[in-house]
């Protein structure tokens, strides 16, 4: 898998995690615990996107 591939891919894996941290946050019984986890996942995902872009 090239870098560019990977990266692309860690931007869709992100683009998804986005997704669904908005979903849950529509829903009118908020699972804080879920939507902290997923933003730890899509702030790692984010950091791993700059490093391997730099």
């Amino acid at each position: 898998m090239s870098l560019s591939s990977h990266v692309e891919e860690l931007k869709k894996k992100h683009q998804i995690l986005s997704e669904s941290v908005e979903s849950l946050q529509r829903r009118p019984a908020i699972d804080d615990q879920e939507i902290s986890r997923l933003k730890k996942q899509k702030l790692m995902i984010k950091q791993a996107i700059t490093r391997l872009s730099a």
